[in-house]
């Protein structure tokens, strides 16, 4: 009999925290029962195992990202849409460092897929941040890469504490986000 208050929602919810907590790499289906205060084999009744577990945190990451970045743009074009976004998911990845690790490299398994379903939503929340600039159709899916890549290698290398010298973190995200910003706008 499953636990009471212990649902598949409450089990990803529980291992997307301790994946917060101890990082990505380090969670075990086994750290997870004990933290949820049960027996290993009992969180089988709620996942498929470790990798359904990971798959399931990775979808949950995706569309809280999705939500942060598509909330921090309405009613912003242009910088002020890229500023907003960038920050949004800057702020995401560095709040949630563990449950964002889930999402790198894991592939959707079809088109209904949650994981393709958020991944959507998100490419849909960056991709309404491209409409402020002049950006050829053909040279959408570059922009957008390029947009992942500032953020997320900013974003990680902040949360892994990879900026050790001097100058202020803030200042240098502002940096980047004119970078961006100028090299978008010279796109044409």
């Amino acid at each position: 009999m499953p636990r009471v208050g212990l649902d598949p929602a409450a089990v990803v919810a529980a291992g997307a925290a301790l994946a917060d907590e101890v990082g990505f790499a380090n969670l075990t289906m086994g750290s997870l029962a004990q933290r949820l205060g049960v027996r290993t084999p009992s969180l089988y009744k709620h996942v498929g195992g470790q990798e359904d577990l990971n798959r399931r945190i990775a979808a949950l990451a995706l569309s809280e990202a999705a939500d942060a970045v598509g909330g921090a743009v309405q009613g912003y074009a242009g910088r002020d849409a890229l500023a907003a976004a960038a920050r949004a998911f800057r702020a995401f990845v560095v709040e949630h460092p563990g449950r964002y690790a889930a999402t790198i490299g894991v592939e959707p398994s079809g088109p209904d897929d949650p994981l393709a379903t958020a991944g959507q939503r998100l490419l849909g929340a960056f991709t309404a941040v491209l409409r402020g600039y002049e950006i050829r159709e053909s040279d959408a899916d570059h922009a957008l890469r390029t947009l992942r890549s500032l953020c997320h290698g900013f974003a990680t290398l902040q949360a892994a504490n990879g900026f050790q010298w001097s100058a202020d973190i803030d200042d240098s995200f502002e940096w980047l986000i004119d970078f961006a910003d100028r090299a978008l706008r010279a796109e044409p």
